[in-house]
């Protein structure tokens, strides 16, 4: 039986990290660029917070990113500081009509070198109309690709809907790695399976180079030590995949949004701007360390 026993202090007694995360120092950089489909079918997890975060954080770090926003809900153009409202072009255009991503791309307020290709409400029916569409599964690749022949990009992170459906699927086809956001919760494993289905099913048949790279534990609450249970259930079954770095159940990451900005920005010294900064670190070193 797991002991849901208080161990530590509250998540909301967040102190104050005595530097900041807006002078980041240099990042290693990629050997060629890396394109993260940010994926869990499971709800509420943290995957656009983590998006929105380690993107900042990777950029603050000398990085050139650009993030896609493939969820019709846009919180991730929201927490970017980038306009989203109907009528303002993007992932839509881009999927369904041709555009090329240039074409709607915009900076984010949030740091250098860090692009957004923002999503409206119109992505709610491209999952139909995209049945029709000849070579539907490869759109995004495709866009990508025509992308990176002429803007450089170290990082590219693509969040998607909660689903898998064909907005996810174009997002494993275009992605090289997949990461994971997996909350420090009961049920914290609940759906990787069936996205791990669907990952080999996309390896299988539309992309040979799709891997498990990364895992984030987030929402990890220092109080109870089921959170400590759940981190080593998930490093148990991922072992070299799980990031050492655990993103706390944060008060301050949950505001952020609602002020169109990313933790880092909205509250750099806190322990949740820290953690996603220690987090983007774990990952560049990683992709030194890997080759990519």
């Amino acid at each position: 039986m797991i002991d849901d026993e208080e161990a530590g202090p509250a998540p909301e007694a967040e102190a104050e990290a005595p530097s900041s995360p807006t002078s980041l120092p240099q990042l290693p950089r990629p050997r060629s660029t890396r394109t993260f489909v940010v994926a869990n079918q499971k709800g509420g997890v943290g995957k656009t917070t983590t998006t929105v975060n380690l993107a900042a954080a990777l950029a603050l770090g000398g990085l050139r990113v650009l993030v896609v926003d493939l969820d019709p809900q846009g919180n991730a153009s929201t927490a970017l500081g980038v306009d989203h409202h109907a009528g303002v072009a993007g992932t839509y255009e881009v999927l369904l009509e041709g555009d090329r991503v240039e074409e709607h791309v915009v900076l984010s307020p949030e740091a250098p070198n860090l692009h957004v290709l923002p999503a409206t409400i119109d992505l709610a029916g491209a999952e139909i109309e995209l049945v029709s569409v000849v070579a539907r599964e490869t759109r995004l690749k495709r866009a990508l690709a025509a992308y990176r022949e002429t803007h450089a990009l170290d990082y590219v992170l693509l969040d998607c809907p909660p689903s898998l459906g064909l907005l996810t699927l174009n997002a494993l086809v275009a992605a090289d790695e997949i990461l994971i956001p997996i909350q420090c919760e009961y049920y914290a494993l609940e759906g990787v399976s069936q996205l791990m289905r669907t990952i080999d099913m996309v390896k299988g048949q539309l992309n040979d180079d799709l891997e498990l790279s990364t895992i984030v534990l987030t929402m990890f609450d220092g109080r109870t030590r089921l959170a400590s249970q759940v981190a080593e259930e998930v490093r148990g079954h991922f072992r070299t995949q799980t990031l050492p770095t655990v993103i706390p159940r944060s008060v301050r990451i949950a505001e952020a949004p609602s002020y169109g900005q990313t933790v880092l920005s909205y509250q750099p010294g806190s322990v949740g701007a820290i953690a996603y900064v220690n987090a983007a670190k774990d990952i560049a070193q990683r992709g030194v360390e890997g080759g990519h």
